[in-house]
């Protein structure tokens, strides 16, 4: 299933992002996409997501947007301990005026600035606070999934509703069956025999009782009717059902080429490959749900 989410969070050292997405998979596989130094976040990542999701291709991005400080400036003092001695030096050589304050700040190497660093016990924090966030990342990641998977739910009813349709219009065909066997099969003894005497009625019963229980899919339709019913039923769980229905289209398929094989008429066939498009349309979409 697909879905985004993005939260942000910050510290005194900095703020950070954690951007969450998924895409349609039919197992579950973990990215993480983090900056350099951040590696020890990978296997949370890794457990944050498999304990939340079943089912898709996840990305979980760390983006750092750190704070610039103004940094700390302090006198270099072995500098300034060289400066009187160079400016004597300087005096005996050249006749100018002394050097002002605001001329020796420019000198360079006098005035130092030191950046601040975190100590592990900060640094500590922060991942803990990132961690923090990433769950929240992810729960509103799932939220964005159920989103999708309820808009999800009427499709898959819509494809159910078709399937059931044909199951009813191949029931009805069924029961045609026997008859249009019984009056080809006389049709084609009559062809071969020609001049001879006709086939008695008692054997051409047997023979189209033969030939209409080979070609009998009430079987078939009764386990597409079942099916249709355990997938209904699944569809409204509140738990992850998409394996499961991966299952459910397998033996949806199975039963409509069995229907398919069985058909006598081209009325019976055609429902069937119709039956066989309408579980591949159901299929498609199953795999994009948890």
């Amino acid at each position: 299933m697909t879905g985004f989410a993005r939260v942000e969070r910050s510290d005194p050292a900095g703020g950070w992002a954690w951007e969450v997405k998924s895409v349609n998979g039919r197992g579950l596989e973990v990215r993480s996409r983090l900056p350099v130094g951040y590696d020890r976040l990978e296997q949370p990542v890794r457990d944050a997501v498999m304990r939340r999701f079943q089912r898709g291709t996840v990305t979980a991005t760390l983006v750092l947007a750190q704070r610039t400080a103004a940094p700390r400036l302090r006198l270099n003092e072995e500098v300034l301990a060289q400066l009187p001695a160079l400016m004597a030096a300087i005096a005996a050589k050249v006749d100018a005026e002394p050097p002002r304050i605001d001329g020796l700040m420019r000198l360079n190497g006098l005035i130092v600035a030191d950046e601040e660093t975190e100590n592990e016990e900060e640094r500590e924090r922060r991942f803990e606070a990132m961690l923090v966030s990433l769950g929240e990342a992810v729960e509103a990641l799932a939220e964005a999934r159920e989103a999708e998977g309820a808009r999800l739910t009427q499709v898959l009813d819509g494809h159910l509703d078709e399937i059931a349709g044909l199951c009813r219009r191949a029931a009805g065909a069924a029961e045609a069956q026997p008859a249009q066997l019984r009056v080809r099969l006389k049709a084609q003894v009559e062809a071969l025999l020609q001049a001879s005497p006709a086939l008695p009625e008692d054997r051409l019963a047997q023979e189209a009782a033969l030939l209409a229980a080979r070609s009998d899919v009430r079987e078939e339709i009764d386990r597409l009717s079942a099916h249709l019913q355990s997938a209904g039923s699944t569809l409204r769980e509140k738990q992850a059902v998409g394996r499961r229905l991966d299952f459910l289209c397998q033996e949806f398929n199975r039963e409509a080429n069995t229907l398919c094989a069985k058909a006598t008429t081209i009325e019976l066939t055609q429902i069937g490959l119709g039956l066989k498009a309408a579980v591949e349309r159901f299929r498609e979409q199953v795999q994009n749900i948890e």
